[in-house]
């Protein structure tokens, strides 16, 4: 078997609602299994504990931590995504920049046709390019 290194976004009480936004949001994603708490496990019984997506053809662990902690993300770890087309970059940035906060606007930087670099509403840090 092969070792694997799959990304895991940790959150606390809103990794459910991020699954399904990335779901809707990311061209070609799609949820590939869900799990939620047992009894006698950390997290309450029933409640959403973690899945796996695949956003592109990157596989993303989406875990609702039971323990309180006291970070969150950060920009120096973000997630790539390079459009198709201009429709689709403007569609991704506006769900994804709805509620969050931008790093470098919507344009031309001149490394790219345009590129965006913001933290979504939970605070994953995105980058989205149309080179």
């Amino acid at each position: 078997m092969n070792q694997t290194v799959t990304p895991f976004l940790m959150f606390q009480g809103r990794a459910e609602e991020a699954a399904n936004l990335y779901v809707a949001t990311i061209p070609d994603a799609q949820v590939l299994a869900t799990e939620r708490w047992g009894k006698g496990e950390p997290g309450p019984e029933g409640a959403f504990k973690m899945a796996r997506l695949k956003l592109g053809d990157l596989e993303v662990v989406c875990f609702d931590s039971p323990m309180p902690h006291g970070f969150s993300f950060t920009p120096s770890m973000s997630l790539l995504v390079v459009c198709r087309d201009e429709a689709e970059i403007d569609r991704v940035a506006g769900v994804l920049a709805e509620g969050g906060s931008t790093l470098m606007p919507l344009g031309d930087h001149g490394f790219s046709r345009k590129f965006t670099w913001l933290n979504d509403r939970f605070g994953v840090s995105w980058q989205l390019n149309l080179p």
